[in-house]
């Protein structure tokens, strides 16, 4: 019997992954054209989920407004507010009065195929069951030690980790398990966590794709698969040249360009004319890609505007962004290092030679600008003219560039370049 009931959690910000976060929940970041939840909220419809109870705290506003004017079909919703109790075990139990049958219970904010959580409903058993998946560097994840079948001890991202398998935040609950949430201990970083609850339970191997995304550039790893399972949809092309899969959503328009590699294109967006659309890009609603502007392997969100000659590279640009003439986004070192990126006052090696800027939603940048690679730019900023961005900018930031220009008097007999 399939399961219908699911429990998702879309409580959590997302810090390391500001400046997107500044202004949405980490499960509403964009991601071929839909926010990462829609994502997660489709796989669970296709293996029979018909009602989820989404758990919300942080800018709940966005996540419940975004699914009134755009719910799934077959779907019902309803929306959970977690209160003063963190972590994962007190997010689940505030869905308590709506599990009340066997019920997935899933992370909001996590990519995968739903052939993982048919394989997790198919090897449920017992009162609690989650999904692990082998990675190839377990260091950067929680894991899961199993021995014969059952977990027998989690780790959380240890030097030398006695278990491959990462928790993939995909379980199935029996009702009874919120009776044991009610009384589980606050852990060491003061919340209350659900692996304390999950020694001893049925432990299902899964495939496939699976990405938490913990840093904003493992985010185009998760546009990379998502746009490569959606089918070819192309709209009106007028004059152009297309090497790869178009997906173009109603009233979306492209002239006299070229498009090249796995490219959306969101509803009511114009790219033209002489755009160079190549890699893996995502275009969301209502952008403006203009004359002679390159997009190579870029997410942009709804509402950016790049009209005269922008290069943005390997860069994710939240909404209603401005790019000025002539603007470019680095993407790339001189000596073809690792580009390394500044989250939350941190140096983190992104394991990356290409990586462009992460900019936050309502930044407008003016002509000229460039900045250098793995920079974050903050919600809300202006960035005059000619500016050379060298460093992460705070949200909410003028920069302005103070010029130190001598000005003389020619003399009679003294000759500018000219023609004749």
């Amino acid at each position: 019997m399939a399961i219908k009931k699911a429990v998702v959690l879309a409580a959590g910000e997302g810090r390391r992954l500001r400046p997107l976060t500044y202004t949405r929940p980490k499960c509403m970041i964009q991601l071929a054209g839909k926010p990462i939840l829609a994502h997660v909220l489709e796989n669970l419809k296709s293996v029979g989920v018909s009602e989820a109870a989404v758990v919300v705290k942080y800018r709940k506003e966005t996540i419940s407004d975004y699914f009134a004017a755009h719910p799934v079909p077959g779907m019902k919703l309803s929306f959970i507010e977690q209160g003063e109790n963190y972590g994962t075990a007190a997010a689940f139990g505030y869905a308590e009065s709506f599990a009340t049958d066997q019920f997935f219970g899933v992370a909001g904010d996590i990519i995968s195929e739903p052939e993982a959580l048919k394989k997790l409903a198919e090897g449920a058993s017992g009162e609690a069951t989650a999904a692990l998946r082998a990675v190839e560097d377990a260091r950067e994840y929680g894991t899961a030690v199993v021995k014969a079948g059952r977990i027998s001890g989690f780790e959380e991202k240890a030097e030398k980790p006695k278990s491959n398998l990462a928790n993939c935040s995909l379980y199935v609950f029996e009702p009874s398990i919120f009776k044991k949430i009610r009384n589980v201990k606050k852990s060491a970083r003061g919340e209350y966590e659900i692996t304390d609850l999950l020694l001893g339970a049925t432990a299902v191997e899964v495939g496939g794709f699976w990405l938490d995304m913990g840093m904003p550039w493992q985010l185009f790893s998760a546009n990379e698969f998502l746009l490569s399972k959606l089918p070819e949809k192309k709209g009106k092309l007028e004059n152009c040249t297309v090497k790869g899969k178009v997906i173009m959503e109603k009233d979306a328009v492209v002239y006299d360009s070229y498009l090249e590699g796995n490219v959306y294109i969101g509803e009511k967006t114009e790219v033209g004319p002489h755009a160079y659309i190549r890699g893996t890009t995502s275009i969301g609603r209502d952008c403006g890609i203009g004359d002679s502007t390159t997009l190579k392997n870029a997410i942009l969100f709804d509402h950016v505007n790049a009209k005269h000659l922008t290069y943005i590279g390997d860069s994710i640009v939240g909404s209603n962004c401005n790019f000025g003439a002539a603007t470019q986004i680095a993407n790339y070192r001189f000596d073809a290092g690792h580009i390394h990126a500044v989250v939350n006052d941190v140096v983190i090696d992104t394991k990356r030679n290409k990586l462009g800027a992460i900019i936050g939603d309502n930044t407008k940048m003016g002509v000229l600008c460039a900045v250098m690679p793995g920079k974050m730019i903050g919600d809300g900023c202006w960035i005059d003219a000619s500016v050379v961005v060298k460093e992460n900018i705070e949200r909410n930031t003028h920069v302005v560039l103070h010029q130190a220009i001598t000005k003389k008097k020619l003399g009679s007999g003294e000759a500018g370049a000219g023609s004749d």
